[in-house]
């Protein structure tokens, strides 16, 4: 299998990973788990994951670690762990995961926005791909709306009976609350403080460019802010106390699964791809938590969704299509390019008399 192939299946895999976490989540909390126990366990469980790479891989490069550096992974660990994971929890607790991947669609859109606002991205609005940015970020925000606010009739059920029936009364229906409104104003918010992650992180890793260290700090701070909050929201002991049942394997999932696999395979689709080839794979989860929450929690969807769904995914490829020609995008095209090149080379290694003097010692 050819190597510039393989970014494609692992970005893939790692939407059926993302999507997985979504429907694990859904089933813990449906069977009792408590949003902030979640976060602080999981970012326990990635912090015991994450520590040992950061001291054998880290401990002779990794650089001073000053008060500044600490301030702002503080920072970075609020948005992208602690307002994103626990904003997008408690809106899970409110809706369906197939919200959640729908409106993970808006993650681009929101980031191109963030860093107009912020003065870090330019954008020339007389060029058909500056106004395709511009009009891709609009349709994705008025799809969110009709996402949020136009419910419209239900399609027709598939199953008579769901397999995992998270909304029985006889089940976990002391759990769950449905208020479809807000839990997408809170998941859309989880995007809001991941988008800004995204702008942040890269910041921060040029000034410390240790990214297990980093990690492994973000999990620590997320641990203190959380178990913060939880003096507040989560005093009960026993909602603490774990057993070997859903609660610990959505746990487990999310900090070795998503935290540690699923986060290496988009760093390295990263690396050889890119940023924008990444994030074109985000569209992704919405058709395999549908179909999957359809199937086995038989959810219905309301025609309203459908085509929010459709409207933020036709404005994501339009801010992709209007950054096409941006230096991430350049990237892919060199990395690209460096491919043919090397496999130029490689064909003619056994001519080429400089190749034979690079092997001499």
């Amino acid at each position: 299998m050819k190597t510039n192939i393989l970014p494609y299946f692992a970005m893939v895999f790692a939407q059926f990973l993302f999507a997985g976490a979504s429907i694990t989540i859904k089933i813990g909390f449906a069977n009792g788990l408590h949003q902030l126990v979640y976060v602080v366990y999981r970012h326990l469980v990635s912090m015991i994951l994450f520590c040992p790479f950061a001291y054998v891989f880290e401990r002779k490069e990794r650089p001073a670690l000053t008060f500044g550096v600490i301030f702002k992974i503080f920072g970075l660990s609020s948005l992208g762990a602690t307002i994103h994971l626990n904003a997008l929890c408690y809106g899970l607790t409110y809706t369906s995961p197939t919200v959640a991947s729908a409106l993970d669609c808006l993650t681009p859109s929101l980031t191109f926005l963030m860093a107009f606002i912020l003065r870090m991205e330019k954008v020339k609005f007389t060029s058909s791909k500056g106004q395709a940015k511009v009009l891709g970020t609009l349709i994705s925000i008025t799809g969110t709306l009709v996402f949020t606010f136009w419910r419209g009739f239900q399609v027709k059920e598939i199953l008579k009976k769901p397999l995992i029936d998270i909304y029985d009364s006889n089940g976990f229906s002391g759990h769950v609350k449905q208020n479809w409104v807000k839990g997408a104003t809170l998941i859309s918010t989880s995007k809001v403080a991941w988008s800004l992650w995204l702008i942040f992180q890269g910041l921060i890793h040029k000034a410390y460019p240790a990214p297990f260290s980093i990690n492994t700090m973000i999990c620590l701070f997320a641990i203190l802010q959380s178990s913060f909050l939880a003096i507040f929201f989560a005093r009960d002991a026993t909602l603490w106390k774990l057993e070997w049942d859903v609660n610990i394997l959505t746990i487990i999932y999310g900090g070795f699964v998503v935290s540690g696999l699923t986060g290496y395979l988009v760093l390295w689709s990263i690396s050889k791809r890119g940023p924008v080839f990444a994030a074109m794979f985000t569209p992704l989860q919405l058709p395999i938590v549908g179909i999957f929450s359809a199937i086995v929690f038989n959810e219905r969807l309301h025609i309203g969704s459908i085509i929010g769904a459709l409207i933020i995914i036709f404005g994501l490829y339009c801010v992709l299509w209007g950054k096409s020609e941006d230096k991430f995008f350049e990237l892919d095209k060199q990395i690209e390019n460096e491919d043919k090149t090397s496999e130029i080379g490689t064909n003619n290694d056994n001519d080429s008399p400089k190749h034979l003097n690079k092997m001499e010692p």
